[in-house]
């Protein structure tokens, strides 16, 4: 089915899902492979996702437009959050797309503009 090579990893579904094994993995060379249980894995996984939650409930109790929801609604914004990088010149949204998401700045800065006559104002 496949060769795994240094690097990759298997068994995570398993370990995730707690279900049985969907293959049998038999060493091709001498190999040398790190394991991790499922309680380790867990706790390591939980604390991953409590820290993310903290850092963003920070940020997001002091954003204007979420000032009016609880801590339980910003917990639930924190957990959906997902993070995304942009250089500067990269275009984040686009004037006539659909609009399905908005975005909170975390660092650095943006500049809107519009198109006005066939031209962009700024």
């Amino acid at each position: 089915m496949k060769t795994y090579e240094p690097g990759e990893a298997f068994g995570e579904l398993a370990l995730l899902y707690n279900a049985p094994r969907a293959a049998t993995i038999t060493a091709k060379t001498d190999s040398l492979l790190w394991e991790l249980d499922r309680n380790t894995f867990n706790h390591i996984v939980k604390d991953a996702a409590q820290k993310k939650r903290d850092k963003y409930e920070d940020f997001l109790a002091t954003v204007p437009i979420l000032a009016s929801m609880d801590n339980y609604e910003r917990s639930k914004i924190a957990d959906a959050i997902k993070e995304h990088d942009f250089a500067k010149g990269d275009k984040v949204i686009q004037e006539g797309e659909d609009g399905s998401v908005f975005f909170l700045i975390i660092s650095g800065e943006a500049y809107a503009t519009k198109r006005v006559n066939g031209g962009e104002d700024t």
